[in-house]
């Protein structure tokens, strides 16, 4: 197959969804990760003379993640990002935990798995966010497969929670001139109904690509809060260990390397996991 095409090859995404392969992007997402140069053209080159009409967006990642390990292995930890946010599961608890840690990293006091009093009924808030006097309710909505998209009555039914909350709190002297805000988190993608409710009716919505320039996936590179899940020096039992534990970021790890002891590494086995968190942890090439 030939390098250039002279009709724009169809590719097929999560969703079932086909458009038009967009190099550009593929380019993207490697610079993201921190890849050299040199490696991202070779990739960029193979993916574009091996793609066909129809491929689907799965493949074009296993085989570009497959090169890019072969050469870098901390920049193909931070490429299988999107994968390792779908190994938080399968409960969605770890999850909500990592968006605990990524507000927490962003300035507020956090508390996980709360349960708050409302107006009419209590509820169960998954993340309850505080800075000064700016409170926010935050919950989660974590999906194992990228087609699981949120529609329109996840906000509707948030919002609705949120201001609840939001009635009993102004009652009370503890909150006087706080302000609140809801949010709805999710590790996939909202549909355009989904954000048009939340823009109109002043819910935060933060999803694996959107707010443009401020997603999820933007955060997590630009704060660099990655889930332990990318780690390629723990083993999947490792891993689930330490998640069971509310034990989700690489950061956690090197801010505390006593976290893993229960795991009964070895000492060249520890050293290499922290010698991958450091380098995950490095600051990208701009």
């Amino acid at each position: 197959m030939q390098a250039n095409h002279t009709q724009p090859i169809l590719i097929k995404k999560a969703s079932g969804e086909h458009e038009p392969f967009a190099l550009d992007k593929l380019i993207r997402s490697l610079r993201n990760a921190g890849a050299e140069e040199a490696i991202i053209q070779e990739i960029g080159q193979d993916i574009q003379n091996w793609i066909y009409d129809g491929i689907s967006t799965h493949r074009i990642y296993a085989r570009a993640f497959s090169m890019l390990r072969k050469k870098e292995k901390q920049a193909a930890s931070r490429y299988r990002l999107k994968k390792g946010i779908m190994e938080l599961g399968p409960t969605g608890y770890p999850f909500e935990h990592f968006i605990g840690q990524v507000m927490e990293t962003l300035g507020f006091t956090v508390e996980v798995g709360q349960v708050l009093p409302g107006q009419c009924v209590t509820h169960e808030v998954d993340v309850v966010a505080t800075s000064g006097k700016e409170q926010h309710f935050v919950e989660c909505k974590y999906g194992q497969s990228p087609d699981r998209i949120q529609n329109v009555k996840v906000p509707l039914y948030i919002r609705s929670r949120v201001n609840d909350l939001i009635s009993k709190r102004k009652e009370s002297a503890e909150y006087r001139d706080f302000s609140f805000h809801g949010w709805v988190v999710t590790n996939t993608r909202f549909t355009s109904d989904a954000i048009n409710y939340g823009q109109c009716s002043g819910l935060h919505l933060l999803s694996w690509d959107y707010p443009l320039g401020n997603s999820l996936k933007d955060l997590i590179d630009r704060e660099r809060i990655y889930p332990l899940t990318v780690l390629n020096s723990l083993t999947k039992s490792h891993k689930q260990q330490l998640l069971n534990q509310n034990i989700v970021t690489c950061q956690q790890l090197q801010d505390n390397p006593g976290l893993l002891d229960p795991l009964a590494l070895s000492e060249k086995k520890f050293q290499t996991v922290m010698h991958e968190i450091r380098q995950m942890l490095k600051p990208t090439k701009s």
